[in-house]
């Protein structure tokens, strides 16, 4: 990886996570002060703040007014009370961020301003200031989603290429030309659906039945059903695609380097960005796809190479650097194809009315987040890898690669993982709001706060579970590297 390279990923995931926390910690923040509860810091960031503005928020109080019947009417007037002013900070540490209150649990609060602590808000209050953080990921996933499907979202239309008699899809009848149109009974349209609804069914055992149609046929619909057992379970890089042998239609997609690492095989043998494999070891290379199965094939073995550069033939020796995946050992060269376009007849548009966009922008945001919820469940109940726990560093490269995609490859992720942070926030873990959430709902049962003893006990397990989680994300993304 390049300076620039590197750059642009560390930008993409301050992007990233700064778009995320703000609107987080926004939600909080806006709930909190429709309550009348004071905001002392509000914080992009850990640590020492590197930028700082402070300003007045209004302090409201309710008078006691009479109606015309004589009932005493409580009214929200704005007080002239003066309370240190609320510093809005941008941090050191851009991994996170928060939302200081007033609160008697954490210093000493005057008497007259006892009335804006969080503390002595209702407990319906507290429960809305809390639920408002992740709310706000939600909406801003279903807004991301309005504004794809307003604009467009184009995909690829999931007709299948040519198949391996030995995969498990073709085991199951399916052949070149099929066009995927549901995966267990959920309509799709594009590539990337069909991707979605069989990540849905990892680490599962049964049947994923694909819908198809026949080469020009949009009658005649046929159920195939691939049998899968304990599927992909012990997976840390999961592809359920190519696992079952499904590959989808390309255009022509010539053996043309697009871009290499600087530390790969491929640069240290002398291959150049826009050389063009011809052969490897006397086999003539069909395209880039056959060429990565002879280069996964054909680990730490030295391998003779033809290839077309300005015009003229070179011959190159490259040695594949071992790499296990999934038990296997697979060859790698470091190296990326040069980008094809597919042509407009191999790809699909979905476009809403902008008024009514908001509608599957929001069962978009809906079906993600069950996605997701089941994925954690069966990630704690060991259906699938802890190994796929992701941390900054993915994201950071995630961040960087859809960035380069474009803005609509963007924005999607972003909405992917907004809606991720909502969930995580969710869970029931002290330290998160979904601990604040159970204990404010413990009070509501219960007609009186957890002891503090109980809290301060769960602050410490839910920050050791946490700061686990998030070793183990870490070490992820290290190996994946």
């Amino acid at each position: 990886m390049t300076m620039i390279d590197f750059l642009q990923t560390v930008l993409a995931l301050l992007v990233t996570i700064s778009i995320l926390v703000t609107i987080h910690e926004f939600g909080h923040y806006w709930v909190a002060r429709r309550c009348n509860v004071h905001v002392i810091r509000f914080s992009v960031g850990f640590g020492k703040s590197i930028y700082v503005k402070k300003a007045r928020q209004p302090v409201y109080e309710e008078q006691p007014v009479y109606d015309k019947e004589g009932n005493l009417v409580p009214v929200r007037t704005r007080s002239n009370e003066l309370l240190a002013p609320t510093e809005f900070a941008i941090a050191a540490i851009p991994l996170g961020g928060y939302v200081k209150f007033l609160d008697e649990r954490e210093g000493y609060v005057p008497d007259d301003q006892i009335h804006l602590a969080f503390n002595r808000k209702t407990v319906w209050q507290r429960i809305a200031i809390v639920s408002a953080g992740p709310i706000a990921n939600f909406l801003l996933a279903i807004a991301a989603y309005w504004m794809l499907f307003a604009s467009g979202v184009t995909g690829v239309i999931p007709v299948l290429g040519e198949l391996d008699p030995e995969s498990a899809a073709a085991r199951a009848g399916l052949q070149q030309g099929h066009e995927i149109v549901a995966v267990d009974g959920k309509a799709v349209k594009t590539w990337s659906e069909v991707n979605l609804g069989l990540f849905d069914r990892l680490g599962e055992t049964g049947e994923i039945v694909l819908t198809v149609v026949e080469p020009g046929s949009y009658d005649a619909q046929s159920n195939y059903n691939v049998p899968v057992t304990q599927w992909l379970s012990n997976s840390d890089s999961p592809v359920p695609a190519r696992d079952l042998g499904l590959v989808v239609q390309l255009p022509e997609f010539p053996a043309v380097i697009g871009g290499l690492n600087d530390d790969g095989r491929a640069t240290a043998g002398g291959v150049e960005v826009g050389d063009e494999f011809l052969s490897v070891d006397g086999v003539s290379v069909m395209d880039w796809p056959h060429l990565v199965d002879v280069i996964q094939a054909s680990p730490e073995q030295t391998l003779n190479v033809i290839v077309l550069r300005a015009g003229q033939t070179m011959k190159i020796d490259l040695t594949p650097k071992g790499i296990e995946r999934d038990g296997s050992i697979l060859g790698f060269i470091g190296a990326s194809p040069q980008p094809v376009n597919f042509p407009p007849e191999m790809l699909r548009e979905t476009r809403y009315p902008i008024y009514s966009a908001w509608m599957p922008a929001a069962v978009k945001t809906w079906e993600v987040t069950l996605f997701t919820l089941t994925s954690i469940k069966k990630m704690i109940v060991g259906a699938i890898s802890p190994k796929n726990l992701s941390g900054p560093i993915t994201i950071a490269q995630v961040a960087s690669a859809t960035a380069e995609n474009g803005f609509e490859s963007f924005v999607g992720f972003i909405a992917l993982l907004s809606i991720s942070l909502g969930v995580i926030n969710l869970l029931p873990i002290p330290v998160l709001d979904g601990g604040h959430l159970v204990y404010y709902f413990i009070e509501l049962i219960a007609g009186r706060p957890v002891p503090e003893r109980v809290q301060v006990w769960g602050f410490q397990m839910g920050t050791f579970l946490i700061m686990g989680i998030m070793v183990l994300a870490f070490y992820n993304d290290l190996t994946r590297l």
